[in-house]
């Protein structure tokens, strides 16, 4: 691997300011401030499952809610991510995974297409998750999906523990993030696309 994979975005608006740094080929370090303390723990999963490394730093007008901060979280990743692989040269570019935390099971699969589309697809058995809008975990992945331009599935196919449903899915995504941009030996330097680019 010749080129690091990492990339730096800073995103400024009126409602937030965010700076994201991630290494693809990291560890799963991971340095988190985003000022909504559940976001941070479902960060973590993603960074430690992805063994991606991730320094997230987010001020947002939470006097109003979590709202913006959490959709622009996930926009910034995905222009990271985006900036991070670059041509997509060698990359895996599916993955998917599994996981189960004690009743919860989800499924996430994931393609590095250059096209967005999310089907999303959780029904969360509560509404709040301690002080957390279940609704902003939609906002997350659209964002996401949108600007790291990739197709997402997310199915939570069961669960009773909303925290257990979220979670599953968080680390599925880490998971399934980590097969996607694993650099394959047996295609290296080559686009994984019929159509020569993604």
């Amino acid at each position: 691997m010749s080129t690091p994979r990492t990339a730096e975005v800073v995103r400024n608006t009126n409602e937030t300011q965010i700076r994201v740094a991630i290494n693809l080929d990291g560890t799963g370090r991971q340095k988190l401030d985003t000022g909504v303390p559940f976001l941070d723990h479902m960060l973590d999963q993603i960074a430690r499952h992805g063994l991606i490394d991730l320094d997230i730093e987010a001020k947002g007008d939470l006097h109003i809610d979590a709202h913006h901060t959490v959709e622009d979280v996930g926009i910034t990743l995905g222009q990271a991510f985006a900036k991070a692989i670059g041509d997509k040269k060698g990359i895996r570019r599916y993955g998917h995974a599994y996981v189960p935390l004690d009743e919860a099971l989800s499924r996430v699969v994931i393609d590095f297409s250059g096209r967005p589309g999310l089907e999303y697809h959780i029904p969360f058995t509560r509404s709040m998750i301690g002080g957390f809008d279940v609704d902003l975990t939609s906002e997350f992945f659209h964002g996401f999906v949108n600007h790291a331009q990739v197709t997402l599935h997310i199915d939570n196919l069961r669960g009773i523990n909303a925290h257990h449903q979220c979670e599953t899915v968080f680390k599925a995504f880490g998971r399934a993030l980590r097969m996607a941009i694993e650099l394959d030996a047996r295609a290296a330097g080559t686009i994984p696309s019929t159509k020569g680019s993604l």
